[in-house]
């Protein structure tokens, strides 16, 4: 896509035929003029240094600089920027169940990834809406701030599991509470919360918070995952989860819970099974809600590109500087204008081919068509390796596709021309756009200290960016939990450590006692050799040896069970 920024500009193109029309009533003049002087064949003989075809040559390349001139004051655009466009859609908040009991398997592959599966297909038909996820077990916590970036979602989507909420239990009111927070203030836009979970082990005032939400206009919807009569909990090892009695855990899915909580929150409730039936039903509920006004950030197909033709001017008003009007004795034989042209040619024709390239890649990126984009891309690059613009378009084509690794070190290539790109508006806008990018590839693999400085970088170029924020703010506080589990483990291990020591000297203690207590009867016995043992006395010695290893025994068990408890929470699943 082309367009010029200046287009008035475009008038000055009508003195061209006037410049051409001059020269050509300059060199009637001179034939004219020549001719007074005599027949213009023999006085030719007498100026071998005139040159008519080198003043052609000087006119054309003057003519074609003006051209040039007039080109690059116009604005020439074409490539992509950042833009804010208004698009007409909803909010959605979904509240995704992260509690262990969603690894059973009564639907396959299991609960969870069932609800992920779904989650990525409803929002592959998302166009215009604005999308949130929020993980809750024990606890809710934000995954994703309300965004339109569909690829972002998909991404930490992906990532999600039951160890990203230490706290394990179903809090959803917690989570219907927290969605209610999360929506963007003052957008008269419709807004809905999506609830996928088993409704198992219900621990908070779900149905108040459904009616608080009914309330403020926000209809609470439910999928419910599992199957009624149960199913254990896969630990691994062909082993399942078992509670502290030492019995197998069947997780239920508590469907009147689901349907009492959708009831209160005015939205549906629908079961999901192996078919796409729940899928459909929320697409079909979504599709009812009215659509407004929602403000969000695309690329368009314009950028300033007048460099390249004004080097090209630049370049031509030098070499018709040094054409002369006279033969050179020297360089006679040189023809001057074909090498200007070969030079002009080859230059043009690697930047031609190079523009031809990206501007069908952009094409096929603006058609969603990624894997075509990038083959396009890449032949751009080929052609001019240190183009920031093709690395850059590059790397959002390889980042659509999920291409995290490749599209990184493109997005490195493009922060390397970071001085050149803050030189505009519309650079300092992409470099921006690169490291929120690299931020996005960093949280996905869960390198957050990393993640945090790109976010950092792309909001000291735009501070306004409220999405760099949030996922500056997420990215934090992932860190941080990430942190505190890394000390938690250290303490269990060392609180493991010193359970063995306690256990190892409590052993020795007891097995000091009966050794003592042994040479103790051992000593007797030596002192009355003379006395027979009754029968009962030597049941009384028995008894009592028995009762000391009976103790010790029990004491061994009652600190394994203390260390058990420490680590076990009164709900695992």
């Amino acid at each position: 896509m082309f367009r010029f920024a200046n287009p008035d500009f475009l008038y000055l193109l009508f003195i061209l035929p006037f410049l051409f029309g001059f020269y050509v009533y300059s060199v009637v003049s001179k034939k004219k003029a020549i001719k007074k002087y005599g027949n213009p064949r023999l006085l030719s003989e007498l100026m071998p240094e005139v040159s008519s075809k080198r003043q052609l040559l000087k006119f054309w390349i003057l003519f074609a600089s003006i051209t040039l001139v007039i080109f690059v004051i116009a604005g020439p655009q074409f490539g992509s920027k950042l833009e804010t466009v208004k698009r007409e859609g909803v909010e959605i908040m979904v509240c995704l169940d992260v509690s262990n009991s969603m690894l059973a398997e009564d639907v396959a592959p299991n609960r969870l990834e069932k609800a992920k599966q779904m989650l990525s297909r409803l929002t592959d038909g998302f166009s215009n809406d604005k999308l949130g996820l929020i993980v809750f077990a024990g606890d809710a916590f934000t995954q994703l701030p309300i965004t339109s970036d569909y690829i972002s979602a998909k991404m930490f989507l992906s990532s999600i599991n039951p160890a990203m909420v230490s706290t394990q239990g179903t809090a959803i009111g917690a989570a219907i509470n927290l969605a209610m927070r999360s929506f963007t203030p003052n957008e008269a836009s419709d807004k809905t919360i999506i609830l996928i979970t088993d409704g198992e082990n219900h621990e908070d005032d779900a149905i108040g918070a459904a009616k608080a939400a009914t309330e403020k206009g926000v209809h609470v919807n439910i999928v419910g995952m599992g199957q009624p009569q149960g199913s254990p909990i896969p630990v691994g090892g062909g082993n399942f989860m078992k509670d502290k009695a030492g019995t197998v855990v069947i997780t239920s899915l508590n469907e009147q819970m689901c349907q009492e909580i959708a009831a209160a929150g005015n939205g549906m409730y629908v079961r999901a099974d192996n078919t796409n039936t729940a899928l459909k039903a929320m697409q079909s509920e979504i599709d009812k809600m009215n659509k407004t006004e929602l403000e969000s950030k695309v690329y368009s197909e314009f950028d300033e590109q007048f460099h390249v033709l004004a080097w090209i001017a630049l370049f031509l008003l030098i070499i018709e500087y040094l054409t002369m009007d006279r033969k050179n004795r020297i360089f006679r034989k040189v023809k001057l204008f074909s090498c200007v042209l070969l030079l002009t040619s080859g230059v043009a024709f690697a930047q031609k081919a190079e523009r031809k390239n990206i501007r069908e890649g952009n094409k096929l990126y603006s058609s969603e068509k990624y894997t075509e984009a990038e083959i396009a891309y890449r032949k751009g690059v080929d052609v001019n390796p240190r183009s920031a613009e093709g690395a850059y378009n590059l790397g959002n084509a390889l980042y659509k596709q999920g291409k995290f690794p490749e599209a990184a070190e493109q997005y490195q290539l493009t922060a390397g021309q970071s001085r050149k790109m803050m030189e505009t508006r519309e650079g300092q806008e992409r470099l921006a756009e690169v490291f929120h990018n690299t931020g996005n590839i960093f949280m996905a693999g869960k390198e957050y200290a990393k993640s945090i400085e790109a976010y950092k970088q792309s909001l000291r170029i735009n501070p306004k960016d409220d999405e760099t924020r949030y996922n500056l703010a997420l990215a934090q506080k992932l860190l941080e939990d990430q942190q505190n589990e890394e000390q938690q483990q250290d303490q269990e291990e060392k609180q493991d450590e010193q359970q063995q020591d306690q256990e190892q000297n409590q052993d020795q203690q007891d097995q000091q006692q009966n050794q003592d207590d042994q040479k103790e009867n051992k000593t007797q016995e030596e002192e009355q050799p003379n006395e027979q043992m009754s029968q009962d006395n030597a049941q009384q010695i028995l008894d009592a040896f028995l009762q000391d290893e009976k103790d010790t025994q029990e004491k061994v068990k009652k600190a394994q069970m203390e260390q058990q408890e420490r680590r076990r929470t009164e709900k695992e699943w």
